[in-house]
Order: C-alpha cells, then sequence, then structure tokens
C-alpha cells in the first residue's frame, strides 16, 4: 500500500491544505462573529430598554381602567333612550 501525502520528488510535504483550511476556517470564524455581534449587541439594548416599555404599558393600563366601565354606561344610556322613548309615545310626540 502506498501512503497518499502530498510531496515532491525529494520527500517534502506540502503543508497547503492545513493552511488553506486553517484559512477558510479562520474566515468563516469571522464572518460568524461579524453577524452574530450586532445581533447581540441589538438584544442586550432591548432588554435595557424592556423596563421601560413594561412601565409605559403599566401606565397605559391604569389610563385606561375606566374603559372597562363603559359597557355599563352604553347599556344604561340604551335603557334611558328606550325610556324616554317610550314617554314620547304616550304624550303623542
Amino acid at each position: 500500500m502506498h501512503s497518499h501525502v502530498l510531496g515532491d520528488a525529494a520527500g517534502h510535504v506540502s503543508n497547503f491544505g492545513w493552511i488553506l483550511g486553517f484559512t477558510i476556517g479562520g474566515v468563516i470564524v469571522l464572518v460568524v462573529v461579524a453577524l452574530v455581534v450586532p445581533i447581540l449587541m441589538l438584544a442586550y439594548n432591548i432588554g435595557n430598554e424592556a423596563p421601560k416599555i413594561n412601565g409605559e404599558l403599566k401606565k397605559a393600563v391604569h389610563n385606561t381602567s375606566a374603559l372597562g366601565g363603559l359597557r355599563t354606561t352604553i347599556d344604561y344610556a340604551v335603557t334611558i333612550i328606550g325610556g324616554l322613548q317610550r314617554g314620547r309615545a304616550r304624550l303623542g310626540g
């Protein structure tokens, strides 16, 4: 069996494959880092803003809580309008 090693006639072994592999691997790592770092920075900034956003949402819940009673107000208004219409009809109007 023959060993399949790249080399020249004098028996010197070529390291070109290793150098090429490490170069390609290094480039891939740099590209991945260049893509992941901005995503991590954005996530960090969102995480810093989250408490502020949550506080404003709590204020919005407090400021709009009175709207929960709007259905009751509408129901009363419909009842009142119905009574006014019946009264007008009895008076001939």
